[in-house]
This record gives structure tokens, C-alpha cells and sequence, in this order.
């Protein structure tokens, strides 16, 4: 028995984004830039997966979508084409808790003397709209803060911070990553104006992703060439990725009534199912959350015999796939940031674990996992035996 609880990682390519990348590798596989025939009907693909993509967040002008390889490319796109407007450097804030493709380029903004603010957080990773008031000066630009928080399920109030930036001039953009498919998004109402997606966690090929940028924001591009993409993102486009992109956001759109609420369902399951182990502690906000995010760290974790990579190894031998948030670098393990930023010690940051659902999930599948997490645990920490009822 096989169990994959690793779709914030990755989903796999569903039949029907498969079958459109099929078709276009077979019948439209022409250069969508080309004027004859072979060309407008890769075109003609292209602009169709496109207007697939802006339905998915209600985005009205499907121009406002600029493809990308994915939702790093996305996330560097925003932050760099508002900086690259800029003569001299500014400020720019973003939160703690941001996924690397915007801490990177943060990190390299300093590096060139802008001024990043790097907003706190609270325990259960969420950042208070104050903070962001308070942190907010007459040269910021831009502020970047995640929507759904990939590590620890958080979900940002985009909604309100989105305001406070706008109402003060600066640009918004928001990592949308995990919440694109999961979670109803609608441009049209939500404040933001650069907003980053990708195909493979909604069920679509990897390398295909896309931007966001609400009508009137301007950026320069990151690189120069043919000027694809209104100029923003040059290159020959991956037409078969997009295709199947198209496809999977359509689809991700429809189903979204009832596979949202089915996710919760068995989230919440699942939290309860490992309610009963003590050392087992659930980490971010448990409402304010993702729909298909269950994560905890261990207690009693000591980066040595036990941390979340023992239990990601421990359950792969059982056939059930997870993640972990520490990293591993040089065969040491490294604390997970996410977890330091939202106050956690050292150690504890050495045991964060990640079990994310998807549309294969059963509730069986849920029962099964809360099992053998007990199991394993039980050969690992002995002394909860009496506890959890081994």
C-alpha cells in the first residue's frame, strides 16, 4: 500500500492536462511567434490556456497573466520588475515566513543597498496588519507577503494587508502558490497587484507558471530577447506545458466547490486521529489554514535519532510519502527558518513535519497514516507508549 501525502510538493499531471500536452506535441507544435498556419495555431493554444489560467482567479484581462517556468520565476519577476523601475535603491517589505524564491532576492536587494523589512510573526505564523502599518515609509515600493504559507499551512489575511500597502502607494504582491486550485481567488476584489501561481501544484505539468499583474502596474523584464509575454518574459514559449496549465486551471476551477470543503474534511480528520499524541504538536494556525495541510513538530526531536527527516524515512519504509522542513546541508541538519521566524527553538525547528492532501486521498488513507505515524513513533520515542495506546 502506497500513500502520497506530498501534494504541496507536487501534484501529479492529471489525464486531461496529459492528454492536451499530447496534442499539441503531436498537432500544434508550432511556434506560436511564426505568422503562418503551423504558428497561429500553437497561437491559438496558447491565448486559450490563457484565458484558462485568468478564469481560474477571475482575472477579467487575460493579458494580465504573463507565463512563466514556474512560481520562482513568477515571484523574481515581481519583486525584480518593480525594482528594476526604480533609479536608486528604495524599500521593500516582506514577511519572515516567505518561501526562498522571495527571501533570495531579498537577500540580494540588500546586497545592492536597498532596505528589505522582514515582518515578524506570531506562533502561529500569521503577520499582524499593524506591524506591516508601522513598517510602511515614504520610499516603499513594494510589499511581498505569502498567501498560503507552504511549510506550516498558514494563510495569510491578504485581504487586509493588501489594503494597507495600497492605500499607501506601495505595490502588493503575495505568493499564491499553495492557495491557486485550493482556495476561491478573486482578483477583482482582492487587493493585490502581482499575484504568483504555478501549474504542478494544481495538478498541471511542472515548468509552467504564471504572474499576475493587475492592469496599469508596470515592470521591467529580467531579461532581454524576442519580447514574448508583452515583452516581460522573452523566450519561445513551452506551448505543451502551457496547454496542459490551461487545462488543469479550468479543471482546478470547477471542482473547486466541493473539493475544497472535502479537503477540509479529511484535514480535520487527521488532525483529530493525532490528537492523542503528546509530543506531536501542530504548528501554525489551525483556522486560518490551507485546506489540505496537516503539519506538526516533535517535541522531543534532538536532530540526531529523532527530527522530522526520521519520520519523513521512517514512513517512506511504509509506503507513505510526507516532507520535512529542516534542511539538510553537508549531512547536517539545518533548523527550519519558517519555524526560528515563528519563535520555535532550535531544536524544536529540527522536528517540523509536513502531510498534505490532494485529490487521491481517502479517508482510509487518513486513517491508515494517523496509524503508522503512532507505530513509528512508538519505536522511536517509547516512552509515549501508554500514551498513545501501543
Amino acid at each position: 500500500m502506497q500513500i502520497y501525502l506530498d501534494y504541496s510538493a507536487t501534484t501529479p499531471t492529471r489525464p486531461e492536462a496529459i492528454a492536451a500536452m499530447q496534442t499539441v506535441l503531436t498537432q500544434q507544435w508550432g511556434n506560436p511567434a511564426s505568422l503562418h498556419e503551423w504558428g497561429q495555431r500553437a497561437a491559438t493554444i496558447l491565448e486559450q490556456a490563457r484565458i484558462q489560467v485568468a478564469g481560474l482567479i477571475n482575472a477579467v484581462n487575460p493579458e494580465s497573466i504573463i507565463f512563466t517556468s514556474g512560481g520562482t520565476e513568477a515571484d523574481n519577476l515581481a519583486i525584480m520588475g518593480v525594482v528594476r523601475m526604480q533609479t536608486v535603491p528604495q524599500h521593500i517589505i516582506i514577511s519572515s515566513v516567505e518561501h526562498s524564491a522571495v527571501t533570495e532576492p531579498a537577500n540580494l536587494l540588500e546586497k545592492w543597498g536597498w532596505e528589505v523589512t522582514r515582518l515578524g510573526v506570531n506562533q502561529a505564523g500569521r503577520v499582524n496588519p499593524a506591524d506591516l502599518t508601522a513598517a510602511l515609509r515614504h520610499n516603499t515600493v513594494l510589499v511581498s507577503v505569502i498567501y498560503g504559507q507552504s511549510e506550516i499551512g498558514t494563510v495569510q489575511a491578504i485581504a487586509q494587508l493588501g489594503k494597507i500597502a495600497q492605500q499607501h502607494g506601495a505595490l502588493f504582491h503575495t505568493d499564491a502558490v499553495q492557495a491557486v486550485g485550493r482556495l476561491p481567488i478573486d482578483v477583482q476584489q482582492l487587493p493585490v497587484d502581482l499575484l504568483s501561481l504555478s501549474s504542478h501544484k494544481l495538478y498541471g505539468p511542472q515548468g509552467a507558471g504564471a504572474l499576475y499583474i493587475r492592469p496599469g502596474v508596470e515592470l521591467k523584464p529580467l531579461m532581454g530577447g524576442g519580447g514574448q509575454e508583452r515583452g516581460l518574459r522573452s523566450g519561445t514559449q513551452a506551448v505543451p506545458i502551457i496547454a496542459g496549465f490551461g487545462v488543469a486551471a479550468e479543471l482546478a476551477a470547477a471542482e473547486l466547490p466541493t473539493e475544497t470543503p472535502r479537503l477540509i474534511k479529511l484535514r480535520d480528520r487527521l488532525f483529530a486521529q493525532l490528537a492523542d499524541v503528546p509530543d506531536l504538536i501542530p504548528t501554525g494556525d489551525l483556522e486560518h489554514r490551507l485546506p489540505h495541510h496537516v503539519s506538526f513538530y516533535l517535541a522531543q526531536a534532538d536532530g540526531n535519532k529523532l527530527s522530522g527527516k526520521t519520520l519523513v524515512r521512517q514512513l517512506n519504509l511504509a509506503g507513505i510519502g510526507i516532507s520535512a522542513g529542516a534542511a539538510c546541508h553537508s549531512g547536517k541538519l539545518s533548523p527550519s527558518p519558517i519555524l526560528l521566524a515563528m519563535g520555535y527553538s532550535a531544536k524544536a525547528a529540527l522536528g517540523g513535519i509536513r502531510l498534505t492532501l490532494g485529490r487521491d486521498t481517502t479517508q482510509a488513507d487518513v486513517d491508515w497514516t494517523a496509524m503508522v505515524i503512532k507505530q513509528v513513533l512508538h519505536r522511536l520515542t517509547p516512552d509515549l507508549s501508554l500514551v498513545i495506546g501501543q
